[in-house]
C-alpha cells in the first residue's frame, strides 16, 4: 500500500507525542534471555601496567593464531566494560524507556538479580528465573567476533519459570499485559517448549485473544531446519487465542521463507513486502515484519506495507538496534497506529538509537520520527 512517507512520519510523530500521558497503561510482558555482553580488546603489546596497544585487525589476530599451529600462545584480553544484553532485556529497556508498564522476566540472574541489569531494574520490574549467560565481544578496527557462553540457557525451562516466578504470578503479569513477548528463538533450547507449554496452559481458551504475542527468532542459521520448521508451527497454533506477531530480519525471514516452501526472489530486499506477505499467510498469523537495514516491511491479513529508512552511515552503537526496531513497532501495535506509521515508529526508534547509542523517550521518538531524514537510494 503507497503512501506520501513524510505525511505517514507526521501523522505517527503526532501520535505517538499525543499518546505520551497515557503509556503507563500500556502494560508488557517480556522475556527470557538475558545476557552479560562484555566489551573486550585483545592485547598486541603492552607497554606498561596501565598501558597497551590493541590488536587492530581480525585478519591480524587471525596470522597470530594462525603462527601458534604446532606450538602455544598466550593471548591477553582486556575488558573495558559490561552492559546488559539479550533481545529481551534490550527490548525491554527501550519499552520501559518509552513509558511502557514493563515487567521482565528470565536470565537476569538467579536467585539475586546481576549488578549488570541494575539500570533496566530501575525502570520495569524484573524477575530472574536464571543467571544470565555470557558474551565476550571481542572488538576490532573491522569487525567483531562474539564469544558466547550459553550453557546458562539450559536453565530456561518452562519448569524453571513455573516453580520460580510462581504460578499464580506469572498467571497474574499474563493477565494484566496487553503485549507478551517471548524472543531469542535460536539461543535458548528450550523456547519452542517455553511457547508450547505458555499456549497451552496459559492462553489457551480464547480469554486473551486481544493480547499481542511477539516472537522473534535472533539468526536460527546454526539450529536445523527442522528445528525451525516446528518453532513455526507453534506460532500458528497459538493464532485463534493471541495475535501473534513474528519479528525478522532479513536473513531471518529468508530461512523462515526456506522452511515454509516459500519461493524466493533474486533480490529478498527488494521484495520484503511480498516477503512478508508470503510468510504472514503461511503461518496465518496476525502480522509478520520484517526489517532489512535500508526499509522494513509488514504484512497482517488486510495489508501489507513498505517502508523505507534513513540508513545511518557511521553508527554509533549498532549491536540492538533490531532490538529498539521490534520495541517501536510493539509500542505502534499497542497504541493502534496504522502499519504505515507502525513502521516508521520503529524505523524511527532504530534510527535514533544507532545515532545516539542509546533508547529514545517517546517524546525523543515522535520528534524524529516527524522529522524523519529522507531514504537514501
Amino acid at each position: 500500500m503507497a503512501q506520501d512517507r513524510a505525511a505517514v512520519c507526521r501523522s505517527a510523530g503526532n501520535k505517538l507525542l499525543r499518546a505520551a500521558g497515557v503509556l503507563r497503561n500500556k502494560k508488557v510482558l517480556l522475556m527470557p534471555d538475558g545476557f552479560v555482553d562484555s566489551i573486550i580488546s585483545v592485547v598486541d603489546k603492552r607497554r606498561s601496567p596501565v598501558k597497551f596497544d590493541a590488536i587492530k585487525s581480525i585478519d591480524a589476530l587471525g596470522a597470530k593464531i594462525s603462527a601458534a599451529a604446532g606450538q602455544s600462545a598466550n593471548f591477553e584480553t582486556f575488558v573495558h566494560r559490561q552492559k546488559l544484553g539479550g533481545n529481551g532485556p534490550i527490548m525491554a529497556n527501550a519499552m520501559a524507556l518509552l513509558g511502557c508498564d514493563v515487567t521482565y522476566v528470565g536470565m537476569v540472574g538467579y536467585p539475586q538479580i546481576h549488578p549488570v541489569f541494575a539500570p533496566l531494574a530501575q525502570v520495569a520490574r524484573v524477575i530472574g528465573v536464571a543467571d544470565p549467560a555470557q558474551t565476550d565481544a571481542w572488538e576490532f578496527d573491522d569487525g567483531k567476533l562474539m564469544m558466547g557462553k550459553h550453557a546458562a540457557t539450559a536453565e530456561m525451562t518452562w519448569d524453571n519459570l513455573v516453580e520460580r516466578v510462581g504460578r499464580v504470578k506469572l498467571l497474574r503479569l499474563v493477565h494484566r499485559a496487553a503485549l507478551i513477548g517471548m524472543v531469542n528463538w535460536t539461543m535458548l533450547p528450550y523456547l519452542t517448549q517455553l511457547w508450547q507449554r505458555m499456549h497451552a496452559e496459559v492462553l489457551k481458551g480464547g480469554e486473551h485473544r486481544d493480547k499481542f504475542f511477539f516472537a522473534d527468532l535472533c539468526d536460527p542459521a546454526k539450529r536445523e531446519p527442522a528445528d525451525l520448521r516446528r518453532a513455526m508451527k507453534v506460532l500458528t497454533a497459538m493464532r485463534d487465542d493471541v495475535k501473534v506477531v513474528l519479528g525478522l530480519n532479513l536473513s531471518e525471514a529468508v530461512q523462515v521463507a526456506r522452511v515454509l516452501g516459500i519461493k524466493l526472489s533474486n533480490n529478498p530486499e527488494r521484495d520484503v513486502e511480498r516477503m512478508a506477505r508470503d510468510i504472514r499467510a503461511a503461518m496465518k498469523i496476525n502480522c509478520v515484519v520484517i526489517h532489512p537495514r535500508a526499509s522494513c516491511a509488514a504484512a497482517t491479513k488486510d495489508q501489507s506495507a513498505r517502508f523505507l529508512g534513513p540508513v545511518a552511515k557511521k553508527p554509533r552503537l549498532s549491536t540492538g538496534a533490531g532490538d529498539n526496531f521490534n520495541a517501536g513497532f510493539c509500542l505502534g501495535l499497542l497504541l493502534d497506529l496504522e502499519l504505515p506509521e507502525c513502521l516508521a515508529a520503529a524505523t524511527g526508534m532504530s534510527g535514533f538509537y544507532v545515532r545516539n547509542a542509546r533508547a529514545a523517550r517517546v517524546a525523543e521518538l515522535a520528534r524524529f520520527v516527524s522529522k524523519m531524514p529522507p531514504p537514501e537510494v
